[in-house]
C-alpha cells in the first residue's frame, strides 16, 4: 500500500463552492503532508497506535480540515473554508 489522500465523504460534499484557485492551494498543501506522514509513519498499515485526530492548517484563501489515519495510509480532508471576501 502507499500513501495517499482523499475527501472524506467526496469532493462534492466537502469542497462545494471553494474557488478552484484555493482548492489548488489545498491539495499542494495535502500532497506535502502525506510527505511527511509517509516519513513519519515507515509501517503505516501496522500502525497500533491511535490516530492523530482532526487537524487544521492554512492554505492561501483560507483554511482545511484535515485527519491522517496510518493504518490506512490515508490523508483525509474533512472540510474546507476558503476566506469569505
Amino acid at each position: 500500500m502507499s500513501w495517499s489522500w482523499e475527501y472524506v465523504p467526496d469532493e462534492d460534499t466537502v469542497a462545494a463552492g471553494a474557488p478552484p484557485a484555493f482548492l489548488a492551494e489545498v491539495e499542494k498543501k495535502v500532497d506535502e503532508l502525506v510527505r511527511a506522514a509517509e516519513a513519519l509513519h515507515l509501517h503505516g498499515s501496522s500502525w497500533q497506535g491511535a490516530d492523530e485526530g482532526a487537524r487544521h492548517a492554512f492554505a492561501a484563501g483560507g483554511f482545511f480540515v484535515y485527519m491522517v489515519t496510518p493504518r490506512a495510509e490515508l490523508v483525509s480532508i474533512r472540510q474546507v473554508t476558503p476566506d469569505p471576501l
